[in-house]
């Protein structure tokens, strides 16, 4: 059922809807226009989603499941190398930026739907930040296993802080500030993240 094809049609559905949605809100957002920006049928979208509030709900999941994969690759491509595992954070910043910058309408969508409480889908919002956050846990977790990073860190609490610092900033940046380019923000997280906001001279 999850032919190439199929995949295609669902993917053409998740760029129309997020545009739409980011431009329009989601309850003034229909269905008919979903698929005329998708260029399809509408009986496509029911044929593919239940409804729209079904269609919106995978395109969370769908969303953050890209997030998620690109913040893993990140770490395991930096433990491959050699690199320690504040590398691997390092790394995993840049891939969180590097994400937003290719989908800003999606992070905005997502980061606006995580304060509201009263959606269908809140449950499965909160699974799938949980899902990209571990990742980041995992890393910490091992970072302060291995002596890099205190272990008087809150892993989890850290974890959060971290995910959510890539986002904040990179919507920051994406809004006000998108004349600078990837390189220069990822420095500036990067300085947060090996604690040189002091001031005084890098380690």
């Amino acid at each position: 059922m999850n032919s190439p094809r199929r995949q295609a049609t669902r993917q053409k559905l998740y760029e129309a809807a997020v545009t739409l949605i980011a431009e329009k809100g989601f309850s003034s957002t229909t269905v008919d226009e979903i698929a005329e920006r998708a260029g399809v049928a509408k009986g496509t979208v029911y044929y593919n989603f239940a409804s729209k509030n079904d269609l919106f709900e995978e395109l969370l999941r769908h969303g953050v499941g890209l997030l998620t994969a690109s913040l893993r690759e990140a770490a395991d491509s930096t433990e491959a190398a050699g690199g320690s595992q504040v590398d691997a954070l390092d790394a995993m910043i840049r891939a969180g930026l590097v994400f937003i910058a290719r989908y800003p309408s999606f992070t905005q969508l997502y980061v606006a739907e995580l304060w509201r409480t009263n959606r269908a889908w809140q449950s499965t919002l909160m699974m799938v930040r949980q899902e990209a956050v571990a990742v980041v846990e995992k890393v910490l977790r091992e970072a302060v296993d291995g002596g890099e990073l205190s272990d008087e860190i809150d892993v989890p609490l850290t974890a959060s802080a971290l995910f959510g610092m890539v986002l904040v900033a990179a919507l920051d940046w994406q809004a006000f500030q998108p004349d600078r380019d990837i390189d220069d923000v990822h420095a500036a997280l990067s300085r947060l993240l090996q604690g040189r906001v002091g001031g005084g001279a890098p380690r």
